[in-house]
């Protein structure tokens, strides 16, 4: 991102607030839906908000600034406040990934009515959709902590459910950091969801 400042300034202004709002956008789905199935616990961290203060991750937004690739804070909720806790703690997951797909979804009908005129703002804003389109894809992976580890214990048997989460918990750093390490210049979870992150930008762009 240092480097886009560097070559692009007017793109940097549109990429990295555009990546600040992806993330706040997706955490504040998190919190939206849990606080709508009856956990209380976002809205009394003051989670229940677009504003990307109350969700970015200073770690995370300083290596996002360096790497391109960050995060924000994770959006704390209690499965004993809801009241089927597998199916909602699955609802509450795949809401994050769900608010990105929207968000791109909004951006490509911007891009296709041709509704803003300069084009270097619209390849700024293209480029905010390609990252809502791969935050959303990135996160659907079924290693904790991303979100697809929540959402596909919903549908595994319930022994088997538990013999997932205690391996997760466990090894899913571990088994995270190998999906995103680049070896030879391109990290396994590249390979794994490029293609779906190509099919669906087609398909809005």
């Amino acid at each position: 991102m240092i480097s886009l400042l560097a070559s692009n300034p007017l793109a940097f202004f549109i990429v990295f607030p555009g990546l600040l709002l992806a993330i706040a956008v997706h955490e504040f789905a998190h919190a939206f839906i849990a606080d709508k199935l009856g956990d209380p616990t976002p809205r009394y961290q003051g989670r229940v908000t677009l504003n990307p203060l109350a969700h970015l991750d200073p770690i995370g937004t300083l290596a996002i600034l360096l790497t391109r690739f960050g995060w924000g804070k994770p959006v704390p909720f209690d499965p004993y406040n809801l009241k089927d806790p597998v199916r909602d703690t699955a609802l509450i997951s795949i809401a994050g990934p769900i608010s990105n797909i929207v968000m791109a979804s909004v951006l490509a009908l911007v891009l296709r009515l041709g509704l803003i005129g300069p084009m270097w703002i619209n390849a700024g804003l293209f480029q905010v959709l390609v990252i809502n389109i791969v935050l959303a894809i990135f996160n659907l992976i079924p290693v904790a902590p991303l979100d697809g580890s929540k959402i596909i214990t919903a549908f595994l048997p319930r022994t088997t459910a538990i013999e997932y989460e205690q391996f997760m918990s466990r090894y899913g750093i571990i088994v995270l950091l190998f999906l995103i390490f680049p070896f030879g210049g391109v990290s396994p979870a590249t390979l794994l969801i490029w293609p779906v992150i190509e099919f669906i930008v087609n398909v809005l762009v």
